[in-house]
């Protein structure tokens, strides 16, 4: 199992591209950031950054979307750097929630998002694609360069879009049963596409929070860091339950319960400790959705997790304890994944 750390480019981005040096140096596969350049900075400058100054890491957004940079953009940004630094990115995609929410604009249709992963991906590996009406093709992309598409989703249409599609699938979230729930629901769609659907990459994202030991006190600390996570996905499943209501068989409850207390949520606390439009969501969520405790705890749930054809674990770490949860899962987790 990879392990991958996804951080915001809040500044200084001098924080943040050490931050994945020290990743690297204790394990991590996977370098992530959040795509949503009105609250954060600019991804991609960064990626270059944390390319040149790590030998391994893989980087991309977790995730971007189809509509902040038009498709031949965001595939130059990406045949750009694989150019440079030898195919280490990923495109993480989805249809743009706090990206485009925080703008006053609606997230893409799923239509759109297929268009786009087709056009970002034929573009960055070299294809002639069609683009509004116009072939379109990059001259300069080399032969062999590559861009995996990974696709993020929670509701059954884009679950199926996913299998249908992407290279690889990112939920954000890390309860077993969900998790396992979801990636049938992928790997049903690939089956039906005529897909394999074992050559799906299966990336399960959530905060990671390593405590010293599992005292009540330690656990209800880290539960509060963490609380941020349940509200951000609470987000899409408000979507969800919108569109196919409270109780749906295409949606499973498990998921859409808690957020009954939701009353709203401002995108200015998006992704924040403390966020204080995550009140509403309880301790047991935390716990389902996050990884909280000692090393050995965190273990074991990774180790359910993989059982279930998880590829990565992404560490969520926006919270205050970045680099001991780094140094943590370098020494006590990393090795004996």
């Amino acid at each position: 199992m990879d392990i991958g750390l996804v951080l915001q480019t809040d500044p200084p981005a001098r924080l943040l591209i050490d931050r994945m040096i020290r990743a690297e140096q204790a394990g991590f596969s996977y370098g992530w950031t959040f795509d949503s350049c009105v609250l954060w900075q600019e991804p991609f400058v960064i990626y270059s950054r944390i390319l040149a100054e790590t030998q391994r890491l893989t980087v991309g957004p977790m995730v971007t979307n189809p509509s902040t940079r038009t498709w031949e953009v965001t595939a130059s940004l990406f045949a750009t750097l694989n150019d440079m630094y030898g195919n280490r990115t990923v495109c993480g995609i989805g249809r743009g929630d706090s990206a485009m929410r925080v703008a006053g604009r609606h997230p893409a249709t799923l239509d759109r998002l297929s268009q786009a992963m087709r056009v970002i991906k034929e573009l960055a590996e070299g294809r002639t694609v069609e683009v509004d009406g116009t072939e379109m093709h990059l001259p300069w992309v080399r032969p062999g360069g590559s861009l995996p598409v990974w696709m993020g989703a929670y509701g059954p249409k884009a679950l199926a879009l996913t299998g249908h599609q992407a290279d690889g699938f990112i939920l954000q979230l890390a309860d077993p049963y969900l998790t396992e729930f979801m990636i049938k629901a992928v790997r049903s769609a690939a089956a039906e596409a005529g897909r394999d659907p074992e050559a799906l990459t299966i990336c399960v994202a959530a905060p990671a929070y390593v405590t010293a030991d599992d005292s009540p006190a330690a656990l209800a600390h880290a539960r509060e860091q963490c609380r941020w996570f349940g509200g951000m996905v609470g987000n899409h499943v408000a979507d969800l339950v919108s569109h196919y209501g409270e109780h749906s068989d295409l949606v499973p409850d498990a998921l859409t319960d808690y957020i009954k207390g939701r009353q709203g949520y401002d995108y200015s606390h998006h992704g924040r400790a403390g966020n204080p439009d995550t009140t509403f969501v309880p301790d047991g969520i935390v716990d389902r959705f996050c990884l909280i405790g000692p090393a050995d705890a965190q273990l074991a749930r990774l180790e359910q997790l993989r059982s279930l054809g998880v590829d990565q674990f992404a560490v969520y770490a926006m919270h205050d304890a970045v680099e001991t949860t780094i140094d943590a899962y370098g020494a006590d987790v990393i090795p004996h994944l």
